[in-house]
């Protein structure tokens, strides 16, 4: 028996008590702020930290935002717009007003909640909204949104438990982070501008460049024709794909616009500058239909370089030149037009795009190294996670003290090898 179960007998025999997170947490405000200001105010040494949704972070110094609602208290963030998430966060921090957080006296039960919320995020973001370009939750969705609320001590050892699995995973993510910046570091000066390799503009080596037409998410089917959403070339594709994740009927395409293999896709709408206009290659053999918000270039070089070489800092750079409308950042087929790249003979592209795809499977394959070793880690704390908040519906775990201090050990053994 655990120390759970335990506990759970002793403390609460008659089962858990089960409230809407407004009963149990406070509710915190966000802060009137355009994305103009954050721009204004972005100081990588200011004390606040701003999110603004999405991967839209800032530091601002405090004397900037001196109307800013700041929380000063650890709290679970909820990051109600675009990729819908949760954010623990105990150092002061503010948010845009369209957000909200919540935290409660105790420590430990802000990341009690924060596990909470993680192991029903699809429920959430099920239940989000198409609100303009990006999917949004209401503040009733969380607000009334049922838990079941144990008490301290038994949140603190659910706590214990799943925080030994982030903890690791969390060390694992920085490993692999660094090496990425690594393999970034060599692809950029591999794809430098070189005297002997010409600059050109992707205007002058496109034979067609045109726009997607428009797919909505209830259009997306099981079955049907392939196709791409601009939000999964931000979310779910890297620097090549050859199969799609989605598909739809044609009737439900006014429009429709293809790409095939080879084709270059740019996402034209997005959350921030830095990743605007976000791009990827097509390497499959279907013909799929693409969604709005999307430019197909077409041309005749090696699609795997072109991939490769639009994701430099340098062409991110020159992506970034897009405008901010209705809070959203968009680009256009002119700005994609006068993107400049390095363009070598197609023998030299095939080599270079070879090298850096071998590299980037380093950092990327789920089957090996690193990046299997946190699928595996994410999906063990998915597991226990899923287990530990169900414990309500039969009054005891399933769980043993010695699967749930496994990762404390493996956690203990891996730091120990790294000192040796």
């Amino acid at each position: 028996m655990s120390k759970l179960d335990d506990l759970l007998k002793e403390l609460c025999p008659n089962g858990v008590e089960f409230k809407p997170i407004k009963e149990v947490y406070t509710r915190l405000r966000g802060t009137a702020i355009t994305a103009g200001k954050m721009k204004e105010i972005d100081n990588p040494k200011g004390e606040i930290r701003i999110f603004a949704g999405g991967k839209t972070v800032i530091n601002a110094r405090e004397e900037d935002i001196p109307k800013a609602n700041i929380t000063r208290v650890p709290a679970v963030l909820v990051q109600s717009r675009g990729v819908i998430d949760f954010v623990f966060y105990e150092n002061p921090f503010t948010f845009k007003n369209e957000m909200w957080a919540y935290t409660h006296k105790e420590r430990v039960s802000v990341k009690y909640l924060l596990h909470v919320l993680k192991n029903s995020v699809i429920h959430f973001r099920e239940a989000a909204s198409g609100m303009g370009s990006l999917p949004q939750i209401s503040l009733p969705v969380t607000e009334d949104f049922v838990i079941p609320v144990p008490p301290l001590e038994v949140q603190r050892e659910i706590v214990r438990i799943l925080d030994n699995f982030t903890e690791l995973t969390a060390e694992l993510t920085a490993e692999l982070t660094a090496r990425k910046k690594q393999y970034e570091y060599y692809r950029d000066a591999l794809l430098s501008a070189k005297n002997d390799v010409p600059l050109v503009k992707l205007k002058d080596i496109a034979t067609e460049l045109y726009r997607g037409s428009g797919i909505k998410r209830d259009e997306v089917t099981a079955e049907g024709i392939p196709c791409v959403r601009y939000g999964e070339i931000y979310t779910t594709y890297n620097t090549w794909f050859d199969k799609c994740i989605s598909h739809t009927k044609l009737e439900y395409v006014n429009s429709p616009k293809y790409f095939e293999n080879g084709d270059i896709l740019f996402a034209i709408t997005g959350e921030n500058i830095e990743d605007i206009a976000k791009s990827v290659a097509y390497l499959g053999n279907e013909k799929c239909l693409a969604g709005g918000d999307i430019v197909v270039m077409k041309h005749k070089q090696n699609p795997r370089y072109l991939a490769h070489v639009l994701a430099t800092q340098s062409a991110r750079l020159q992506k970034g030149k897009g405008k901010v409308k209705s809070k959203v950042v968009h680009s256009s087929i002119p700005s994609i037009q006068e993107i400049e790249i390095p363009l070598p003979n197609l023998e030299v592209q095939q080599k270079f795009a070879d090298c850096l795809d071998n590299f980037e499977k380093i950092c990327n394959d789920l089957n090996i190294g690193l990046p299997a070793e946190i699928e595996a880690r994410q999906k063990q704390y998915e597991f226990y996670r899923d287990q530990l908040l169900t414990f309500a519906e039969n009054g005891e775990t399933i769980l043993t003290d010695r699967q749930t201090d496994r990762q404390t050990d493996r956690q203990t053994d891996r730091q120990t090898d790294r000192q040796s």
